[in-house]
This record gives structure tokens, C-alpha cells and sequence, in this order.
């Protein structure tokens, strides 16, 4: 134990370097005692409290949600009783008849409470591809409601110039998207990989965990509002314009500029936080569950999840068992040489089988996306044995008639 403790001290000093978003975290790294509780099977990873907000509470507050039916049907009951807030982050939301009811449900709850705000955050590319979208379907709520209801899209710094007038739908997409997913209804969050689209809600197998906690709450609402900052807002008249307390459009005006303000604000945010949640687990009582939010904004310079993720893969020890799911089978570069050279665990990494891919069947280059999955496996496959270290990682998919998979998680 003494080297564990040894070597997860030397892992929060290691990456703590004055550029790197952790290091913000840090202004007051004063050691946090007690920290999980008194609880020594925890002692290994107390590493995490140096690199990240922790907010402490029960095992009682948190429900896992199992199926995609019942995850919208929670949707919609909880926006049906939400008296103060409801707040959604996602891709995007879909077209049909199910996403319809939904919005249905949001406008009555806002009829019906005058104090209730709405507050939805969605991919501009994604939200406003065809037609109809995401924007159009909740674009009634924005002309009716006023303050009540605010609409943002987030617009990537990369899409501008002759790219953003030049590239046609779907393809601008690959350039950056706003990909939380976040469902919160006043004092509630669900957390998820799951869009607001029909196949989320009947037939596509994802993650849904919905924790009670407010002041978790509070974090993901203000943290949603602060990338709504240097995103577009959506006004009665269909247009998309600066946030009113934005400072730089995102496709215009100097990149630079813009990433630097957007970095600064989250960054902020993530060590006022910091600050504060040491202080909550410090005064914790009957505490037996720890959440560490981590933040990962590729196009505007923050890597915060992704150096915990490969720490965690790193420092696991001899005889402890990872599970590793995934919907598309594209791990960084980073992560499969973690896997295979410097991690002791016994793996198992469960994707979709190609039927259950979201791809199979597109037409066009998007058809050959599930086969480009599989050939990324098998290569890495072929790089465990190699190295001797296949008899530690099992490979498994998930294959249900008519439904894709798309959960992600690391256990």
C-alpha cells in the first residue's frame, strides 16, 4: 500500500504541469483527510480528489436506468413535475412522433409554472441539419415563452471561412460537435450517452444513471450555462447570435481569440468548483459514494477526462478487473497502447456486433463504418498477442435483434 500511495502522489505531481488544465484545479492543494470515508478499498484511488471536483453522497440517491423506453419515459415524467428548472444538453434532438410529445410536455410545464425555465443546449450542426431539426422543433417554445426559454447551439471554432460555407450537411459535422449529454430536472441529473432522438427512446441500448443531488445539480446547470456563453443563441426570429454575454462569434474574428475566452471560462468555473467541493467533503457525514466530474473540450484545449481515463487504465493493479464498453470500437491511440503495455488488470471490452452498429446499412462512405470498427479491433487484437498480453483482455459484442448499442462506460 505504501507504494500505491507513493506512486499516485508521484501521478498528480507528474501531470500537474503549469499548461495543463489539472494544474488549475490545484491553486489549493491542500491534502484532503478522510477522503473517501475512513474507506480503505478506496485508499488506492484517492489520487482523484488532486485532479477533480468531488461531490460526495449516498448510494440511495443514484438509479440506474435500464431500458431506452423507460428512460424517456423519465424524461417526460420529470418534465412534467419540474417546478423550477429543466435543463437539456445533448447532440441533438429528433423529429418524430415521440420527440413531438416530448416538447408537447415541456410546454405545458411551462404554461403551467411561470417560475419554471427551460434551458436546452444542442450541436448547431447537428441541431440544424434539413428542414426540419432540432432548431425548428423547439423554435414554438422560443417565440411563445420569452425569458422562460432559451435555446443555445454550439457552433465549433474549426467550422469557418470557405469550409463553413463550402461544406454541405453532415460532412461540416465532422469538424466538432457538442456531445454532452445531460438531462437535468431541478434538483435531478441524468447522465447519459443517449440523444433525444426515437431511436434512444425505443430500441438503441445505452447508459442512463439519474442522481438526486442538488448541489451536483447546481454544478451541471451552471457548467451547461457557461459553454452557452460562447455558443449561439437561438431568438424568435429563427436567427442564431451572439450570446448576450459572449464576446467573439466562433466562426469569426480571430480562432485563436475565441478558444482562448472559452478555455478561460470553463477553466474558471472548473477551480471555483474545486475550491468549494473540497471544503463539501471535508464537512461530508454518511457519505458513501464520490462523483468526480471530468471536462473533455478537445477544440478549445481542454483534456481533462482523458488523462484521468488513461490514468485509471494505468494504475490498476495486479488481479483487478476493468470493464470497458464502448459503441464504436475507435479507442485513441493512447488508450490501446495504455491497455496493452502498462496496464495489470484483466480486461474485458464489450462493442456493438456489426449488426448493432447505428452504420449498418447507410448508404455512402458512413455503410463502412461498422467493418472499419471491426478491422481496428482485430488489429489490436492481433497487437495483445503479439505483446503476450491476450490471455488479460476479452473482447465481447452486443447483438440484439432490431436494436443498435451505443452505451460507453468504464467499471
Amino acid at each position: 500500500m505504501w507504494y500505491l500511495r507513493r506512486f499516485f502522489t508521484h501521478f498528480a505531481e507528474e501531470i500537474s504541469t503549469p499548461t495543463d488544465f489539472i494544474s488549475c484545479l490545484q491553486q489549493t492543494p491542500n491534502k484532503i483527510q478522510n477522503s473517501f470515508g475512513g474507506s480503505l478499498n478506496l485508499e488506492s484511488l484517492s489520487w482523484l480528489h488532486n485532479v477533480a471536483p468531488c461531490f460526495p453522497l449516498r448510494g440511495d440517491q443514484i438509479q440506474i436506468i435500464h431500458e431506452p423506453n423507460h428512460f424517456y419515459e423519465t424524461l417526460v415524467q420529470r418534465s412534467s413535475v419540474a417546478r423550477e428548472r429543466i435543463v437539456l444538453a445533448s447532440l441533438y434532438l429528433g423529429t418524430g412522433h415521440m420527440e413531438n410529445a416530448f416538447v408537447q410536455t415541456l410546454r405545458r410545464s411551462l404554461q403551467q409554472q411561470s417560475s419554471l425555465r427551460v434551458n436546452v443546449l444542442l450541436d448547431f450542426t447537428r441541431g440544424t441539419r434539413g428542414d426540419v431539426n432540432s432548431k425548428t422543433m423547439l423554435l414554438p417554445l422560443v417565440r411563445d415563452f420569452g425569458e422562460q426559454m432559451r435555446l443555445s447551439l454550439y457552433h465549433t471554432p474549426d467550422l469557418r471561412g470557405l469550409t463553413k460555407r463550402l461544406a454541405p450537411p453532415r460532412w461540416n459535422e465532422l469538424l466538432g460537435l457538442q456531445h454532452m449529454k445531460v438531462y437535468l430536472f431541478d434538483d435531478a441529473v441524468l447522465i447519459s450517452g443517449a440523444n433525444l432522438s426515437n431511436d434512444y427512446f425505443t430500441n438503441r441500448q445505452d447508459r442512463y444513471i439519474l442522481i438526486e443531488d442538488k448541489p451536483l445539480a447546481d454544478f451541471y446547470a451552471q457548467f451547461i450555462s457557461r459553454v452557452q456563453e460562447f455558443s449561439l443563441a437561438v431568438n424568435k426570429n429563427a436567427q442564431e447570435e451572439l450570446h448576450k454575454d459572449g464576446k467573439i462569434l466562433p466562426y469569426e474574428g480571430v480562432k485563436e481569440e475565441f478558444i482562448m475566452h472559452a478555455k478561460q471560462r470553463i477553466t474558471d468555473f472548473m477551480q471555483v468548483t474545486y475550491v468549494q467541493q473540497q471544503k463539501a467533503v471535508e464537512e461530508q457525514k454518511g457519505a458513501d459514494t464520490w462523483i468526480f466530474p471530468l471536462v473533455e473540450m478537445g477544440q478549445i484545449g481542454i483534456h481533462h477526462d482523458s488523462l484521468v481515463t488513461r490514468q485509471l487504465l494505468s494504475s490498476s493493479i495486479e488481479r483487478s478487473r476493468l470493464k470497458l464498453a464502448t459503441g464504436y470500437f475507435n479507442l485513441t491511440q493512447e488508450y490501446m497502447d495504455t491497455l496493452a503495455n502498462n496496464c495489470l488488470a484483466q480486461c474485458s471490452i464489450l462493442m456493438a456486433h456489426p449488426n448493432a452498429n447505428g452504420f449498418q446499412g447507410a448508404s455512402g462512405p458512413a455503410g463502412g463504418i461498422p467493418a472499419a470498427y471491426t478491422l481496428i479491433a482485430k488489429k489490436f487484437y492481433e497487437n495483445l498477442v503479439h505483446l503476450k498480453q491476450s490471455h488479460r483482455v476479452n473482447f465481447f459484442e452486443y447483438e440484439k435483434d432490431g436494436w443498435t448499442y451505443h452505451a460507453k462506460g468504464l467499471w
